[in-house]
């Protein structure tokens, strides 16, 4: 099997699977993929619903401990990212479900924040934006890698930008970066969803295939929580 410059698959002569075949297992393999993010979307919200109503987050906002639950979950992400391969396939998905949860009890304030019509609405655009863009990321054949290094860039740019405007505490700014943040989320779900089907034809399987579709949940997953956190940043309607 070769990869052309056109970045399209094309299949030998001595190729012994036919394309039916590779088309099915791909298939099965982002089907995996996406029920790992979905799954782990579950657990957040669950998590973020039931600590905001039970009063559990705004017992831990009021100690130091808050600051372990807003950064736990980023080093889960690090450790996923430098240390996967290390990993079994189980301790991964422990991991990811882990994490899951503890990011839902990070994001609990927005059910305290917000009006319950305005999550879903937003939760909805959000799915609707996320869903059309990851199906471009799937069947275009126009190669998305190029827009991958201004997509990093900018992610990076914004998350310089809030961390400097958690001490300026600007409207203007947070506005700014919000509206910046949707595009750059929405770019980077087509470019992962992209990624993460070339990550199939590298032809790994078992337990190393396993490990990728938790990788690639894990980029979806991020990509689809930080566009709707931009979202109700700029269309959430706060409680009064």
């Amino acid at each position: 099997m070769s990869y052309d410059s056109n970045n399209r698959w094309s299949a030998s002569a001595n190729t012994a699977i036919p394309q039916v075949g590779i088309d099915v297992g791909l298939r099965s393999y982002m089907l995996r993929v996406y029920n790992y993010m979905a799954g782990g979307l579950a657990i957040t919200g669950v998590v973020a619903y039931f600590a905001a109503a039970s009063g559990l987050y705004a017992q831990i906002a009021r100690t130091p401990l808050i600051w372990v639950v807003v950064f736990a979950p980023l080093a889960v992400v690090f450790l996923l990212s430098y240390r996967l391969q290390k990993m079994s396939l189980g301790g991964a998905q422990a991991a990811f479900w882990g994490f899951a949860g503890l990011m839902g009890l990070s994001l609990s304030y927005i059910f305290l924040v917000y009006t319950g019509a305005s999550i879903a609405q937003v939760f909805f655009i959000t799915a609707a934006t996320f869903l059309a863009m990851s199906l471009y990321g799937y069947t275009t054949r126009a190669d998305l890698s190029r827009f991958g290094s201004f997509l990093m860039m900018g992610l990076i740019g914004i998350i310089i930008a809030s961390l400097v405007n958690l001490f300026f505490a600007s409207a203007a700014v947070q506005f700014a970066i919000s509206v910046i943040g949707v595009v750059i989320f929405t770019g980077l779900t087509a470019w992962d969803t992209q990624r993460i089907k070339e990550m199939y034809w590298e032809g790994d399987g078992g337990e190393v295939a396993g490990k990728k579709a938790i990788m690639g949940a894990l980029a979806l997953y991020l990509d689809f929580i930080n566009l709707f956190i931009m979202l109700m940043q700029l269309m959430g309607n706060r409680r009064d």
